[in-house]
């Protein structure tokens, strides 16, 4: 199920309409400072709603994060499909990357900056689920095919995407004013000289 979080607009949907409310006050003021009434305020679904639908506030915390998981899963699905060489599709998750953030910050937010394993102790870290593995994978198969030189992965995908990653931090946190797409051609080229064969 695809969500965009800034585009619901049905109170229809008790989960989507419930979801969006979260993701926003968890963002701006914390998942623990957060609690179920501000969540039925911020909703205006019913407690007996929520806990019918997501059993707690843990419950809600985890199907949001399960819900961008595989929505991030599909975009990086979907730019496979669309690109041929690992060079373009690295290149074009982190466009992807980019515009999810200036478009949904609190997407980004919650899934780079909350500290999930403190609310699911017993989830795997958010570097360690599928889109964050693709990625990674995407760079092992360019060393496969040779687009990129003989290296550690974890340093070879460390190379291509924590700048990335840093400029994103910068630009949520708002000490870059200008929007990341205006730097991206500049990263791209830094990023891929470091790994390029």
């Amino acid at each position: 199920m695809q969500i965009m979080i800034s585009t619901i607009k049905s109170n229809r949907n008790i989960p989507e309409v419930v979801l969006k409310a979260a993701i926003h006050l968890f963002t701006e003021q914390g998942y623990f400072n957060t609690s179920v009434p501000d969540i039925v305020k911020k909703s205006g679904v019913s407690t007996g709603s929520i806990y019918h639908h997501f059993g707690d506030k843990t419950g809600i915390a985890k199907a949001l994060f399960e819900m961008l998981v595989k929505r991030m899963e599909n975009a990086f699905d979907d730019i496979e499909r669309k690109h041929d060489s690992v060079q373009s599709r690295l290149r074009a998750v982190i466009e992807y990357l980019f515009q999810l953030t200036e478009e949904e910050p609190e997407v980004m937010t919650y899934m780079l900056f909350i500290k999930h394993k403190e609310i699911m102790p017993n989830m795997a870290p958010v570097c360690s689920s599928k889109p964050f593995t693709k990625m990674r994978q995407m760079v092992v198969d360019g060393m496969a095919n040779g687009e990129i030189k003989t290296m550690d992965n974890m340093v070879a995908a460390a190379s291509l995407f924590g700048g990335a990653f840093r400029l994103i931090s910068l630009r949520l946190d708002g000490v870059l004013e200008r929007p990341l797409m205006e730097y991206q051609d500049e990263l791209w080229r830094c990023a891929w000289q470091s790994v390029q064969k």
